[in-house]
């Protein structure tokens, strides 16, 4: 027994950091109110896609899942690329999850430092202090986040198979956003004229939009899917057009983190596969569309611009 305890001593030994691994909780950042993809609300359940994803890649890993919530503001300042790189190199978390996968948003920061957004547990310090950024390293994508042309009461009934099809519409967006560049810039600026622009953060454009105010706007296919899910008495439409520019959403990492965003990214084909992304789409009421080609969207301005 005495020539045993020494071997079985070391045994125990390498297998602990094993163990400590794998207890090791898998950290993604979600933004906190991003319905029907991420949610978390005092005295609610945190719900959405990207909730229920996270758990499945957590799951297949055989890590416990720790979300790390943030505060993403809709306004022309903010800058979500910096954010989420800030969030990563600070170690708040691994992963951001429902990351716009484009190569803008990829690349190197033109910037050395940026400051953290507001995040469950931030202190006074946090909020004033800049963080070294790093490089970003993209995931597999899980879905595809196209922009939608959402129509008004009065005009919901309207059949529209291109941005051509708004001509005469009373049109409303949100400044500086992606549909105000494609509205803004389409057929040489031929809408302009029937163009309101909106404050991102303080105007309601879908509240607008459903009161009557406007006939129809182009927005994220998931903010339509929010706004139906909290409204259930809404008179506005999908009009089931999307517009062909669009990126898909995956994970980001660090790249110094490299094995970490290749894991998750064969967890993610796997869970494709098997039907299990798309079950948790529905589940969460989003209208899942699969990846598109192609993964990492290019110079997106560029092609608005060309169009």
């Amino acid at each position: 027994m005495r020539r045993r305890l020494p071997v079985l001593g070391l045994v125990a030994m390498l297998a602990a950091p094993a163990t400590a691994w794998a207890a090791d909780p898998l950290s993604i950042c979600l933004d906190e109110d991003r319905p029907p993809l991420s949610a978390h609300h005092r005295g609610k359940p945190d719900s959405g896609f990207d909730v229920l994803l996270a758990q499945a890649i957590a799951d297949r890993m055989g890590r416990p899942l720790k979300i790390q919530w943030f505060e993403s503001k809709l306004d022309e300042d903010s800058s979500p690329q910096l954010e989420a790189n800030a969030l990563l190199s600070d170690g708040r978390c691994s992963l951001i999850g429902g990351y716009a996968l484009t190569v803008d948003s990829l690349v190197k920061p033109g910037v050395k430092t940026a400051r953290l957004p507001d995040f469950t547990g931030a202190t006074r310090d946090d909020r004033r202090r800049r963080v070294a950024l790093g490089e970003l390293a993209p995931t597999r994508p899980y879905v595809y986040a196209p922009m939608t042309v959402v129509l008004g009461p009065k005009a919901r009934d309207r059949k529209i198979g291109d941005i051509g099809d708004l001509a005469g519409f009373r049109l409303a967006v949100e400044s500086g956003s992606l549909g105000d560049a494609i509205l803004m810039n389409f057929d040489k600026g031929r809408l302009i004229d029937n163009i309101t622009h909106l404050v991102p953060g303080r105007d309601d454009l879908l509240g607008a939009l459903d009161r009557g105010d406007y006939d129809a706007t182009l927005i994220d296919l998931a903010r339509f899917d929010a706004y139906r899910a909290a409204h259930s008495d809404t008179a506005i439409a999908a009009s089931g057009y999307y517009y062909p520019i669009g990126a898909n959403r995956g994970y980001v990492g660090l790249a110094s983190d490299a094995a970490l965003v290749d894991a998750v990214s064969k967890a993610l084909a796997n869970l494709a596969a098997e039907g299990k992304i798309a079950e948790f789409g529905k589940q969460a009421g989003l209208t899942y569309l699969p990846p598109h080609e192609p993964a990492i969207l290019g110079d997106v301005w560029i092609r608005i611009i060309q169009r």
